[in-house]
Protein backbone atom coordinates (compact mmCIF):
# COMPACT_ATOMS: atom_id res chain seq x y z
CA UNK A 1 0.00 0.00 0.00
CA UNK A 2 2.69 2.44 0.96
CA UNK A 3 4.62 1.65 -2.34
CA UNK A 4 1.26 2.09 -4.25
CA UNK A 5 0.74 5.62 -2.63
CA UNK A 6 3.56 6.91 -3.39
CA UNK A 7 3.91 5.86 -7.04
CA UNK A 8 0.56 7.76 -7.68
CA UNK A 9 2.07 10.95 -5.76
CA UNK A 10 4.71 10.97 -8.38
CA UNK A 11 1.95 10.39 -11.27
CA UNK A 12 0.30 13.37 -10.26
CA UNK A 13 2.86 15.35 -8.99
CA UNK A 14 4.70 14.74 -13.15
CA UNK A 15 1.29 15.65 -14.80
CA UNK A 16 1.13 18.88 -12.62
CA UNK A 17 4.73 19.92 -13.82
CA UNK A 18 4.09 18.82 -17.45
CA UNK A 19 0.59 20.95 -17.20
CA UNK A 20 2.44 23.91 -15.72
CA UNK A 21 4.66 23.69 -18.38
CA UNK A 22 2.32 23.93 -20.90
CA UNK A 23 1.27 27.11 -19.78
CA UNK A 24 -2.20 24.94 -18.55
CA UNK A 25 -4.30 26.91 -16.14
CA UNK A 26 -6.35 24.49 -14.19
CA UNK A 27 -4.47 21.94 -12.43
CA UNK A 28 -4.65 18.26 -13.38
CA UNK A 29 -7.26 16.24 -10.86
CA UNK A 30 -5.92 12.96 -11.12
CA UNK A 31 -5.04 10.04 -14.17
CA UNK A 32 -6.50 11.11 -17.57
CA UNK A 33 -8.90 8.27 -19.37
CA UNK A 34 -9.01 7.88 -22.75
CA UNK A 35 -12.15 6.13 -24.37
CA UNK A 36 -11.82 3.69 -27.10
CA UNK A 37 -14.48 2.78 -29.92
CA UNK A 38 -13.98 0.03 -32.12
CA UNK A 39 -15.67 -0.39 -35.87
CA UNK A 40 -15.93 -3.40 -37.52
CA UNK A 41 -14.96 -1.54 -40.88
CA UNK A 42 -15.33 -4.48 -43.42
CA UNK A 43 -17.66 -7.86 -42.79
CA UNK A 44 -15.52 -10.76 -44.19
CA UNK A 45 -18.76 -12.30 -45.28
CA UNK A 46 -20.42 -9.43 -46.62
CA UNK A 47 -17.01 -8.75 -48.88
CA UNK A 48 -17.10 -12.57 -50.95
CA UNK A 49 -18.96 -12.27 -54.33
CA UNK A 50 -21.66 -14.33 -54.73
CA UNK A 51 -21.17 -16.84 -57.96
CA UNK A 52 -24.15 -17.17 -60.66
CA UNK A 53 -24.14 -20.63 -61.63
CA UNK A 54 -25.09 -21.59 -65.07
CA UNK A 55 -28.84 -21.91 -65.29
CA UNK A 56 -29.96 -19.11 -63.19
CA UNK A 57 -31.02 -15.42 -64.49
CA UNK A 58 -30.29 -12.21 -61.73
CA UNK A 59 -31.88 -9.09 -62.58
CA UNK A 60 -31.13 -5.89 -60.42
CA UNK A 61 -33.62 -2.89 -60.36
CA UNK A 62 -32.25 -0.67 -57.53
CA UNK A 63 -32.81 -2.24 -54.33
CA UNK A 64 -35.02 -5.04 -55.98
CA UNK A 65 -33.64 -8.41 -57.12
CA UNK A 66 -35.04 -11.13 -59.32
CA UNK A 67 -33.33 -14.85 -58.99
CA UNK A 68 -34.59 -17.21 -61.42
CA UNK A 69 -33.41 -20.92 -61.74
CA UNK A 70 -34.41 -24.60 -62.69
CA UNK A 71 -36.23 -25.00 -58.85
CA UNK A 72 -38.23 -21.87 -58.99
CA UNK A 73 -37.80 -17.98 -58.65
CA UNK A 74 -37.70 -15.55 -55.70
CA UNK A 75 -37.67 -12.16 -54.94
CA UNK A 76 -36.34 -9.65 -52.37
CA UNK A 77 -35.74 -5.98 -51.74
CA UNK A 78 -32.92 -5.26 -49.70
CA UNK A 79 -32.32 -1.90 -47.25
CA UNK A 80 -30.86 1.15 -48.83
CA UNK A 81 -27.74 0.58 -47.08
CA UNK A 82 -26.18 -1.55 -48.69
CA UNK A 83 -25.66 -1.72 -52.86
CA UNK A 84 -25.69 -4.89 -55.33
CA UNK A 85 -23.67 -4.95 -58.49
CA UNK A 86 -23.66 -7.69 -61.10
CA UNK A 87 -20.32 -8.06 -62.98
CA UNK A 88 -18.24 -11.09 -64.55
CA UNK A 89 -21.03 -13.98 -63.43
CA UNK A 90 -21.14 -12.72 -59.80
CA UNK A 91 -23.37 -10.49 -57.65
CA UNK A 92 -20.98 -8.03 -54.84
CA UNK A 93 -22.66 -6.69 -52.02
CA UNK A 94 -21.15 -3.47 -50.75
CA UNK A 95 -22.25 -0.67 -48.00
CA UNK A 96 -23.61 2.38 -49.16
CA UNK A 97 -22.67 3.93 -46.23
CA UNK A 98 -20.07 3.50 -43.80
CA UNK A 99 -22.49 3.28 -40.86
CA UNK A 100 -23.24 0.93 -37.67
CA UNK A 101 -26.22 0.27 -39.70
CA UNK A 102 -24.79 0.01 -43.04
CA UNK A 103 -22.08 -2.59 -41.37
CA UNK A 104 -24.59 -4.88 -39.72
CA UNK A 105 -26.50 -4.79 -42.88
CA UNK A 106 -23.56 -5.80 -45.24
CA UNK A 107 -22.87 -9.55 -43.78
CA UNK A 108 -26.69 -10.01 -43.76
CA UNK A 109 -27.34 -8.76 -47.26
CA UNK A 110 -24.73 -11.53 -48.44
CA UNK A 111 -26.10 -14.08 -47.09
CA UNK A 112 -29.59 -13.37 -48.41
CA UNK A 113 -27.92 -13.19 -51.89
CA UNK A 114 -26.94 -16.48 -51.27
CA UNK A 115 -29.48 -18.11 -49.74
CA UNK A 116 -31.98 -17.44 -53.34
CA UNK A 117 -28.84 -18.09 -55.86
CA UNK A 118 -28.67 -21.54 -53.95
CA UNK A 119 -32.11 -21.88 -53.41
CA UNK A 120 -33.52 -21.48 -57.25
CA UNK A 121 -30.12 -23.49 -58.70
CA UNK A 122 -29.43 -26.68 -55.96
CA UNK A 123 -32.36 -25.93 -53.27
CA UNK A 124 -31.96 -26.85 -49.78
CA UNK A 125 -33.81 -29.45 -47.39
CA UNK A 126 -33.90 -30.13 -43.75
CA UNK A 127 -34.40 -33.59 -42.25
CA UNK A 128 -36.41 -34.47 -38.77
CA UNK A 129 -36.69 -37.82 -36.97
CA UNK A 130 -39.79 -38.79 -34.77
CA UNK A 131 -38.81 -40.59 -32.17
CA UNK A 132 -41.32 -42.78 -29.27
CA UNK A 133 -43.28 -45.44 -29.46
CA UNK A 134 -46.11 -45.62 -32.47
CA UNK A 135 -44.72 -42.01 -33.31
CA UNK A 136 -45.34 -41.64 -37.10
CA UNK A 137 -45.90 -39.70 -40.22
CA UNK A 138 -47.62 -39.95 -43.42
CA UNK A 139 -48.02 -37.24 -46.38
CA UNK A 140 -50.94 -36.97 -48.48
CA UNK A 141 -51.61 -34.66 -51.44
CA UNK A 142 -50.66 -31.24 -49.78
CA UNK A 143 -51.07 -31.86 -46.04
CA UNK A 144 -48.41 -33.82 -43.49
CA UNK A 145 -50.58 -36.42 -40.86
CA UNK A 146 -48.47 -36.75 -37.28
CA UNK A 147 -49.34 -39.34 -34.99
CA UNK A 148 -47.13 -38.22 -32.37
CA UNK A 149 -48.80 -39.34 -28.99
CA UNK A 150 -52.16 -37.67 -29.01
CA UNK A 151 -55.50 -38.82 -29.08
CA UNK A 152 -56.20 -37.63 -32.42
CA UNK A 153 -53.55 -37.16 -34.97
CA UNK A 154 -52.00 -33.52 -35.79
CA UNK A 155 -52.73 -32.46 -39.92
CA UNK A 156 -50.65 -29.52 -41.08
CA UNK A 157 -50.92 -28.27 -44.22
CA UNK A 158 -47.91 -27.94 -46.40
CA UNK A 159 -46.75 -24.37 -47.81
CA UNK A 160 -46.57 -23.95 -51.32
CA UNK A 161 -43.02 -24.20 -52.86
CA UNK A 162 -42.16 -27.18 -50.42
CA UNK A 163 -41.70 -30.83 -50.23
CA UNK A 164 -42.26 -33.25 -47.93
CA UNK A 165 -41.16 -36.91 -48.11
CA UNK A 166 -41.46 -39.74 -45.38
CA UNK A 167 -39.23 -42.82 -44.97
CA UNK A 168 -39.95 -45.51 -42.98
CA UNK A 169 -42.66 -44.05 -41.20
CA UNK A 170 -40.35 -41.87 -38.55
CA UNK A 171 -37.91 -39.82 -40.94
CA UNK A 172 -39.03 -36.72 -42.84
CA UNK A 173 -37.31 -34.48 -45.25
CA UNK A 174 -38.56 -31.45 -45.88
CA UNK A 175 -37.03 -29.72 -48.80
CA UNK A 176 -37.61 -26.51 -51.68
CA UNK A 177 -35.45 -23.68 -52.63
CA UNK A 178 -36.73 -21.20 -49.85
CA UNK A 179 -34.49 -21.64 -46.82
CA UNK A 180 -36.73 -19.40 -44.27
CA UNK A 181 -39.82 -21.24 -45.91
CA UNK A 182 -38.15 -24.42 -44.98
CA UNK A 183 -36.74 -23.26 -41.38
CA UNK A 184 -40.54 -22.03 -40.68
CA UNK A 185 -42.18 -25.42 -41.53
CA UNK A 186 -39.84 -27.58 -39.75
CA UNK A 187 -40.16 -25.47 -36.49
CA UNK A 188 -43.86 -25.98 -36.86
CA UNK A 189 -43.74 -29.42 -37.15
CA UNK A 190 -41.17 -29.68 -34.08
CA UNK A 191 -43.41 -27.65 -32.09
CA UNK A 192 -46.14 -30.32 -32.32
CA UNK A 193 -44.35 -32.57 -29.89
CA UNK A 194 -40.93 -31.03 -28.75
CA UNK A 195 -38.86 -33.58 -27.37
CA UNK A 196 -39.32 -34.24 -23.69
CA UNK A 197 -35.89 -33.94 -21.27
CA UNK A 198 -36.25 -37.04 -19.74
CA UNK A 199 -36.35 -40.24 -22.60
CA UNK A 200 -36.07 -38.06 -25.21
CA UNK A 201 -39.22 -38.73 -26.94
CA UNK A 202 -40.34 -36.21 -29.64
CA UNK A 203 -39.59 -34.73 -32.89
CA UNK A 204 -36.16 -33.35 -33.41
CA UNK A 205 -33.72 -32.04 -36.41
CA UNK A 206 -31.76 -34.72 -37.18
CA UNK A 207 -27.77 -34.63 -35.18
CA UNK A 208 -29.84 -32.95 -33.04
CA UNK A 209 -28.37 -33.20 -29.03
CA UNK A 210 -30.90 -33.38 -26.20
CA UNK A 211 -29.87 -33.21 -23.05
CA UNK A 212 -31.51 -35.34 -20.99
CA UNK A 213 -32.25 -35.27 -17.14
CA UNK A 214 -32.01 -37.57 -14.59
CA UNK A 215 -35.08 -39.39 -13.50
CA UNK A 216 -35.97 -39.14 -9.81
CA UNK A 217 -34.74 -42.58 -7.77
CA UNK A 218 -36.93 -44.74 -5.80
CA UNK A 219 -36.26 -44.59 -1.86
CA UNK A 220 -36.60 -47.17 0.37
CA UNK A 221 -38.77 -47.81 2.72
CA UNK A 222 -38.61 -46.11 5.74
CA UNK A 223 -37.77 -48.45 8.69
Amino acid sequence: PVLAAESCVKMLASQRAFAAHAGATRPVAGPSRVALSVFARESRIGSKPVPVPKGVTVTIDGQTMKVKGPLGAMEHTFTPYVKLEQKDGVIQVSKAEDTRLGMSQHGLSRSLTSNMVVGVSTGFSKVMELVGTGYRAAVAGKELTLNVGYSKPRVLAIPEGLKVTVEKSTTLTISGYDKVKIGDFAALVRRQREPEPYKGKGIRYQGEIIKLKEGKAGGGKKK
